[in-house]
């Protein structure tokens, strides 16, 4: 057993409300209600969002004052149809290849994430090379 657990994902956006409806789109997510009693959310707090039938974490779209400026260290892999997310706004980073079998994308704020096609293995064959 680690040392700690698994508790929820989390993505900064400058228009963090805006990105949370954009990934509710994509991930069929709803967002997530206060519990009964429980203080209303307002406009300027994370938003947290949440798979309806209870397969995916809960995904934090926190509010962030400076746009993204460098590589993602840490990602989403989403399986879907990356025609899809681009009729969604999502931007293509860069396409799958010989070596990679999966699309590096963007969402509106340049969150990079990767897609796999739905059609494929659910475990990629990913060739590993030495450092």
């Amino acid at each position: 057993m680690g040392v700690a657990e698994f508790k929820d994902l989390a993505l900064d956006a400058t228009d963090h409300q805006a990105l949370a409806d954009w990934w509710c789109r994509v991930l069929g997510y709803t967002r997530r209600q206060a519990p009964a009693g429980g203080e209303e959310s307002r406009p300027e707090y994370p938003v947290p969002i949440h798979d309806p039938r209870g397969r995916g974490p809960v995904i934090w779209i926190n509010p962030a004052s400076e746009a993204k400026s460098a590589q993602n260290r840490m990602h989403l892999d989403v399986w879907g149809r990356t025609e899809d997310l681009l009729e969604l706004g999502a931007t293509m980073v860069r396409r799958g290849d010989a070596e990679h079998c999966w699309d590096v994308m963007a969402d509106p704020e340049g969150n990079e994430f990767h897609v796999f096609a739905p059609d494929r293995p659910s475990r990629p064959v990913i060739r590993l090379r030495p450092r």
